[in-house]
């Protein structure tokens, strides 16, 4: 099993910035794709960012790109996601995700641990 716990959240105006920690325990992640979803208030759960499992390559979705950065520190078991130029739109519960792969994306299966979430709220 795996535990993955979120922190960093919180209220941030728009413009600022924050940084998402999501830190694994129980298994290491060092080994799988690592992800972050986010799921707005009356919306689906959408996909953020993932990273291959040594972080050589990242994926965003359009709306983040040249905004968020994620990254990772196997030896700490740890993933991060840098949120820049938030948006009220940016506005959700982010969840971190573990992938059953070491590659995100078709033909490397889906996420397979979930966190609780962390909220993190823009105000205009």
């Amino acid at each position: 099993q795996v535990q993955l716990v979120e922190s960093g959240g919180g209220l941030v105006q728009a413009g600022g910035s924050l940084r998402l920690s999501c830190v694994a325990s129980g298994r290491t992640i060092s080994s799988y794709a690592m992800g972050w979803f986010r799921q707005a208030p009356g919306k689906e759960r959408e996909f953020v960012a993932a990273i291959s499992w040594r972080g050589g390559r990242t994926y965003y979705t359009d709306s983040v790109k040249g905004r968020f950065t994620i990254s990772r520190d196997n030896g700490k078991n740890t993933v991060y996601l840098q949120m820049n130029s938030l948006k009220p739109e940016d506005t959700a519960v982010y969840y971190c995700a573990r992938g059953s792969g070491m590659d995100y994306g078709p033909g490397y299966g889906g996420m397979d641990y979930w966190g609780k979430g962390t909220l993190v709220t823009v105000s205009s």
